[in-house]
């Protein structure tokens, strides 16, 4: 699934938008996907649970692509 996600602000932390777009019920759900390798970041694995993202970044978690405006 592709989809677009307005941040509020200038970035938005990682764990946040796991919760957000309802992939993680908890914030201990997203700091075990995040643990677990399964969260890429323009292409690269990101495992800071507390990365800033931007506007211009592109998450993929599985199946789901997150473009972020």
């Amino acid at each position: 699934m592709e989809q677009i996600f307005k941040i509020e602000g200038e970035y938005i932390e990682l764990i946040q938008l796991l919760k957000a777009l309802g992939l993680a019920q908890t914030g201990g759900h997203a700091k075990m996907i995040v643990s677990e390798e399964m969260v890429l970041r323009n292409g690269e694995v990101e495992t800071r649970k507390r990365a800033k993202l931007i506007p211009g970044d592109v998450i993929q978690i599985l199946d789901n692509l997150i473009t972020l405006a």
